[in-house]
């Protein structure tokens, strides 16, 4: 039994790959599905992945897994939570995302910029069966951003434990701690679970 990744970012395609052990993982482009486009119009992160998980699973008849993931800033009233891939408009980057994020907080002392990054999975199969899971990540918005790895907003994101940003830590280090890579924990003995077959490869 294979578990189709839902997503083209190939950052996340390697978490999932790499906490995912032992499972036989699909990609979109491995069955055909590359240019699926899946609009995200829920309100929050399940409702996002759900949507996309749900997608994926009717058009590939394959059990899906999305995530829906993002950060929330305390100082911005959790912006931007699920808008966090488009926040500052659909034209910018990741890091006209985060120097867009950077500017609305420029009046924000270091120690009132506390956020997390919240990731919420759904694995949905086509015989409508359902598993969830979520993780966070505790952190701060930085003045500027620093270290030269990961993607999105990790330049920005100050790991306490680590005192470094995201962007600085070694794939390890923030497999160990990063809210994908806790919820993917959460999720793996729920998943296998529930659906047996996924360890039969």
């Amino acid at each position: 039994m294979s578990l189709l990744v839902a997503t083209g970012n190939k950052g996340k395609l390697h978490e999932f790959r790499s906490l995912l052990t032992g499972l036989r993982i699909r990609t979109p482009d491995d069955v055909r599905l590359g240019n699926l486009y899946v609009e995200e119009t829920g309100d929050t992160f399940y409702d996002n992945a759900l949507l996309k998980a749900k997608a994926y699973a009717t058009a590939s008849g394959l059990l899906s897994v999305a995530d829906d993931s993002g950060l929330e800033v305390d100082a911005l009233g959790g912006r931007p939570g699920v808008q966090s891939a488009r926040y500052g408009g659909r034209e910018l980057d990741d890091s006209g995302r985060y120097r867009h994020l950077l500017a609305e907080l420029i009046d924000v002392p270091p120690e009132a910029r506390t956020a997390r990054f919240r990731c919420c999975l759904v694995v949905f199969s086509p015989d409508g069966r359902l598993v969830t899971a979520e993780g966070t990540c505790e952190g701060r918005i930085l003045m500027r951003p620093s270290g030269e790895g990961g993607f999105g907003y990790d330049p920005v994101f100050l790991v306490p434990a680590y005192g470094r940003s995201m962007a600085a830590l070694s794939r390890s280090e923030k497999s160990a701690i990063s809210h994908r890579g806790r919820a993917l924990r959460s999720l793996l003995p729920v998943l296998t679970e529930t659906f047996p077959a996924l360890l039969s490869n």
